[in-house]
């Protein structure tokens, strides 16, 4: 007997699910879980033994949380997504993926990556995974991203709990470097998001977006990103006071200045899209350098105190 239903592309729908999951920042957020564990570990901050149920269950439990907060987020912001060149063709934003599979997928994957968390690693860990989510979706999405220009930076918390969660699955618990590293990450999205918004103004204001430079114009937006770079790069040095040594300064100050300078011929520039572009493109892996450095730092120590 001939079916009137509509065989469902299952390809297409893995694809679309993907694309929604915004995969660039799961990585970005799990290098940085990752790098934390490993900090903890490789600093000697516990006697706990790392094995391989703690890692998996950290990047699982970090990629499902990731991939339904931002599956959330493009359920949230289809209505806007549409009027962006940016996003304007996400699955979500097209209706070619339904709004009720992006909402039930982001809420599946959140619950699955607290239940892997749970069973693999601690509750504490759990909690700053889903404090992750809870600031990405209800803080950052739903309160501030159409109310203000204080959006994305209040909103960036929700890539330091990443820090706090790869922390906290091999000690159990949280100090002061951790809460550091978590600051850094925090301090950083600015200079980095901001960047991203002169590159994209025209988007921003087409959706009604109060992005930084749709609100104070180019010239101010680019003065504020290099005002938080400047808070940024002498923040970064606070860990040489906690013992790390020349290794970690001379990367942190070699980079930390790169990005000033590309922040400076920004502002010279505010309006040139190709400078903005390279501005975005350099703050992207300025972090994972500084976490690197980190690493290093406790691998070849040269103290400098």
């Amino acid at each position: 007997m001939p079916s009137n239903s509509i065989p469902i592309n299952y390809r297409n729908l893995a694809s679309h699910l993907i694309e929604v999951s915004k995969p660039s920042i799961i990585y970005l957020l799990d290098f940085v879980a990752i790098s934390a564990l490993l900090i903890a570990y490789l600093g000697e901050y516990t006697t706990n033994p790392i094995s391989f149920n703690i890692v998996a269950g950290l990047l699982i439990a970090g990629t499902l949380s990731s991939a339904g907060s931002a599956a959330l987020n493009c359920y949230l912001d289809r209505d806007i997504d549409i009027k962006m060149e940016r996003t304007k063709n996400r699955a979500s934003a097209t209706g070619q993926l339904s709004p009720n599979i992006t909402l039930i997928y982001g809420i599946i994957m959140i619950t699955i990556a607290a239940i892997v968390s749970t069973v693999f690693l601690n509750l504490l860990t759990t909690g700053m995974i889903l404090l992750g989510s809870f600031f990405y979706v209800f803080i950052y999405t739903i309160w501030l991203k159409r109310r203000t220009t204080w959006n994305i930076v209040i909103g960036g918390f929700a890539g330091s709990a990443a820090a706090f969660a790869g922390w906290t699955a091999i000690t159990g618990q949280l100090n002061l470097i951790a809460i550091l590293m978590g600051t850094l990450v925090f301090i950083w999205t600015p200079s980095h998001f901001w960047a991203l918004a002169l590159l994209k103004d025209d988007d921003y204001t087409e959706a009604g977006i109060p992005m930084l430079p749709v609100v104070v114009g180019k010239v101010k937006a680019a003065r504020y990103t290099i005002i938080n770079t400047l808070l940024l790069i002498p923040f970064s040095l606070v860990f040489v006071l906690l013992g790390f040594g020349y290794v970690y300064l001379v990367i942190s100050v070699i980079f930390g200045i790169l990005l000033l300078y590309s922040n400076v011929k920004l502002l010279k520039n505010p309006a040139d899209k190709k400078i903005a572009l390279t501005a975005f493109k350099f703050s992207s892996p300025y972090l994972a350098i500084i976490f690197i450095a980190l690493i290093l730092d406790i691998l070849y120590r040269i103290p400098i105190f």
